[in-house]
């Protein structure tokens, strides 16, 4: 009995999570498309692993310094689709999206497969890993 309640219990736990990580994923993505730092730095773990599809891996500062200065400005990003899969406190979400904007090679507009993992941290989610991979 008890172990069924267990299961009940994380059940409406994993359940709860996917509006939140949602709502983060659409945090991240307008604190990207705005050069939102303050927001970025509330929403980006400390230990991140940002993975570009390009093969350049920046850390949270790295990443929240190319963002404010504008050499990576995202003029737009659109989740098309989206899994949002629970493990505890840690949330895999894998999607296809669609950005465009410029980095240090110039104007982009790329197909994406994304994986972000995020934490909770303090009642709040973390962005601690991203990983792109360009779709033809």
């Amino acid at each position: 009995m008890r172990f069924f309640l267990a299961l009940l219990v994380l059940a409406g736990l994993a359940s709860g999570q996917e509006p939140d990580v949602r709502a983060a994923e659409r945090a991240w993505a307008r604190a990207i498309t705005t050069n939102d730092a303050a927001a970025l730095d509330k929403l980006l773990g400390d230990q991140l692993i940002y993975a570009h599809s390009t093969g350049i891996v920046d850390t949270k500062k790295d990443y929240i310094t190319k963002i404010a200065s504008g050499r990576q400005k995202y003029e737009g990003v659109d989740h098309q689709s989206m899994i949002v899969k629970p493990y505890g406190n840690t949330v895999v979400v894998h999607a296809q999206v669609h950005m465009w904007g410029v980095n240090q090679s110039g104007k982009f507009d790329d197909h994406l497969m994304m994986l972000h993992v995020w934490l909770r941290n303090g009642g709040g989610w973390q962005l601690v890993a991203h990983q792109t991979t360009k779709l033809k």
